[in-house]
């Protein structure tokens, strides 16, 4: 019998584990500041691009909430904790792991988003509309908008009007969030999601099948394309990351 090696944890699991074991023991409080990216690049001893996705991961599960121009601050996921609870649990999958169900989400949004451009009533396009002005509010956390860029996705599918499609979509309702989880970036820098999502939103309302195809297809092909660069990453340390093991000067 063989078994598959354990791998190591990426340097990206390692900083959510370290910023949430700090904010867990020293019992922080929401709104209370954490130190600033390069303070932070240096006590942890990593990149700035590894800091960015570490603190992407935490602000998706609740943990911390940043705030453009004035810092990151510790979450509060008092009205999020069932949202929260299960981000926590989906962002375990690996992004391996990840492919092969936002492949089957492919298959089903590209012709969902075909049928909904040719069936949608003007009530369903109003609730769409509704739908992307929620996703594009900025005040919202960020748990919060991937539940929506959810319902907008899943309200897609209802439109399309095929039961089974529908009922697959509740199936692998975790996975498709813990994919959103792992390649949606912050709402400010969310460029391409923003531009597609409206390109859906228009397609439907003209009732245009083949623009609300290609968006649809241009917007999985991003996603497939995020968790397959994440997916074959091998992890190196540097030995002072491994030997220094910083804890977090957290401010007030």
């Amino acid at each position: 019998m063989k078994l598959k090696a354990i791998e190591r944890p990426s340097a990206v699991e390692q900083v959510v584990q370290r910023i949430t074991q700090v904010i867990r023991d020293r019992k922080l409080g929401a709104g209370e500041r954490l130190p600033g990216e390069f303070e932070l690049v240096d006590q942890l001893k990593v990149s700035r691009p590894v800091l960015r996705e570490a603190l992407s991961r935490l602000q998706s599960m609740g943990l911390v909430d940043i705030q453009r121009g004035r810092g990151t601050f510790v979450g509060s996921t008092d009205s999020l904790a069932s949202c929260v609870q299960m981000l926590r649990t989906a962002l375990t999958i690996s992004p391996r792991e990840l492919l092969s169900y936002a492949e089957l989400r492919s298959a089903i949004e590209v012709q969902a988003a075909r049928q909904a451009a040719e069936r949608a009533t003007d009530d369903e396009i109003a609730e769409l509309e509704l739908l992307l002005v929620e996703l594009n509010s900025e005040q919202r956390p960020y748990a919060e908008l991937l539940e929506i860029d959810f319902r907008f996705h899943r309200k897609l599918i209802d439109v399309a009007g095929n039961e089974l499609m529908s009922n697959l979509m509740e199936v692998i309702y975790e996975f498709v969030l813990a994919q959103m989880a792992q390649t949606t970036p912050s709402p400010q820098d969310n460029k391409l999601g923003r531009r597609l999502h409206q390109e859906l939103v228009t397609a439907v309302k003209a009732h245009d099948p083949d623009s609300a195809e290609r968006a649809m297809r241009e917007h999985m092909q991003a996603v497939l394309e995020r968790l397959k660069a994440r997916a074959p990453e091998p992890i190196r340390h540097s030995e002072s990351a491994t030997k220094a093991k910083p804890a977090l000067k957290v401010g007030h």
